[in-house]
């Protein structure tokens, strides 16, 4: 069964649907993340966050999850994860800084 919403990893095409989701903390981080270039750490950093947090490696087109869409997988997602707005925002900084060191200086982009 194919499903156009379903990609390989998370698609960033999702990232503004992720607003007022959760707290205000949260629909701040997904105004800033969505006014980021797409090569920026903080970009990058949102994307992977969301590619650990809903699972998109080990996914494939027969899963449950894959069936449903990227989109309503993410909002699920988001939905289900414990914690805080600020749990989550820490996560995100702490990925940051993991595309950082990962980028290297040369290459990081404004975040």
């Amino acid at each position: 069964m194919y499903n156009p919403d379903t990609e390989l990893l998370f698609p960033s095409r999702i990232i503004t649907s992720l607003r007022g989701m959760r707290g205000q903390e949260w629909s701040e981080l997904i105004d800033q993340v969505g006014c980021l270039d797409t090569k920026s750490t903080g970009y990058i950093a949102f994307v992977l966050m969301m590619v650990r947090l809903s699972g998109c490696v080990p996914c494939n087109a027969d899963s449950f999850r894959a069936m449903r869409g990227c989109t309503q997988c993410a909002h699920q997602t988001i939905r289900r994860t414990r914690g805080t707005d600020m749990d989550l925002i820490d996560q995100y900084q702490q990925i940051q800084n993991e595309v950082g060191v990962y980028l290297g200086p040369e290459d990081k982009k404004e975040s």
